[in-house]
């Protein structure tokens, strides 16, 4: 009996499914301490904003403790200030018991904030898209992963902020669309970050004039194609071509990420290609997309964002997390 019990842990360990964590979280604002590089003016460090060693090392403990929390085997991060920022949180979270042995980030455009990554897994590449020459886009981060002989294509976005209109959310969606044309829909791809539209967003923004400069299109919906695939993961059907928004995979009441003046908001998504819906290979689990929602990232009603004040001279408090939940969601590889 125990030599049959051993024969069965041995080819589970061999030949059986593991379990792939995939998160995002906008970590709002991780400045360095450099003089370096720009800076928003409250994040000049050593200066009357309070932005200094104490600060900072409040801020990376706190994001650390989320992190290490969702414990994703590869986590998109978005507004990193530099790869020095990066490496200090990969180095408190090492101290805090988690250690991700690889990461990059989108650095070849000095833009205030960027988008990287942290990861248990290597990755066979890592590059960055250029969406526009001009600071008013963030580089999205490409990366390629070969997990159990499988590639997985991941690509990690931050789109322009409502301060802007649709139409420059659809330059970056079409930057995206093209490069993925490239590599081909018939590929695991994992599309993530901070997208600034709800998954919904063709919707919600038709009657804001400020917003909806594109008569009525958006580049979640429309330019990524997400329009037809609105069901439980388990009940919707192929469509060539789409990404599946997995938001559509839970109950709306937990469809959040931000809240903005006391109304929840999506503006976090992670969308997949085609095959991770076929259950082979790699596969998305179902019912598994969820954010973070612990009673300690909330104030009130509100998210516990990172505490700055509102004087002349604004100052940080030292207190706080940030202004968006993290999203994460699982995958089975065979």
């Amino acid at each position: 009996m125990k030599a049959l019990l051993l024969l069965v842990a041995l080819w589970a360990a061999l030949f059986g499914d593991s379990i792939l964590k995939i998160a995002t979280y906008n970590v709002e604002n991780l400045f360095d301490l450099e003089k370096k590089g720009y800076k928003y003016k409250e994040y000049e460090p050593n200066t009357n904003s309070n932005w200094n060693q104490r600060t900072y090392k409040i801020k990376l403990q706190n994001i650390a403790k989320v992190i290490k929390e969702i414990d994703a085997d590869i986590i998109a991060l978005q507004e990193v200030h530099s790869l020095q920022a990066l490496k200090d949180l990969r180095f408190t979270l090492k101290q805090n018991g988690l250690y991700y042995q690889y990461y990059s980030i989108a650095d070849k455009k000095h833009t205030a904030t960027k988008v990287a990554f942290l990861s248990k897994l290597p990755f066979t590449y890592s590059k960055e898209l250029s969406v526009t020459s001009t600071y008013k886009y963030r580089n999205i981060l490409e990366s390629k992963f070969k997990i159990n002989g499988n590639d997985l294509y991941i690509f990690i976005n931050h789109w322009k902020a409502k301060s802007g209109p649709e139409s420059m959310r659809i330059v970056s969606a079409k930057t995206l669309r093209k490069r993925v044309s490239e590599i081909g829909y018939d590929k695991n791809i994992v599309l993530l970050g901070d997208f600034n539209s709800h998954y919904e967003e063709f919707l919600i923004f038709k009657r804001n004039r400020k917003h909806n400069d594109t008569n009525g299109k958006t580049g979640i919906n429309h330019v990524l194609r997400t329009l037809k695939q609105i069901h439980r993961a388990k009940d919707v059907k192929y469509e060539k071509e789409n990404f599946y928004n997995l938001w559509y995979d839970t109950d709306a009441s937990k469809r959040y990420s931000y809240i903005f003046k006391g109304k929840k908001e999506a503006l976090d998504n992670i969308l997949i290609s085609q095959p991770l819906l076929d259950k082979k290979g790699i596969s998305y689990i179902d019912d598994s997309i969820t954010n973070l929602d612990k009673n300690y990232l909330f104030k009130k009603k509100n998210i516990y964002r990172w505490q700055v004040s509102k004087a002349r001279v604004s100052k940080h408090k030292g207190k706080g997390y940030s202004d968006h939940l993290p999203v994460m969601a699982k995958f089975r590889v065979k």
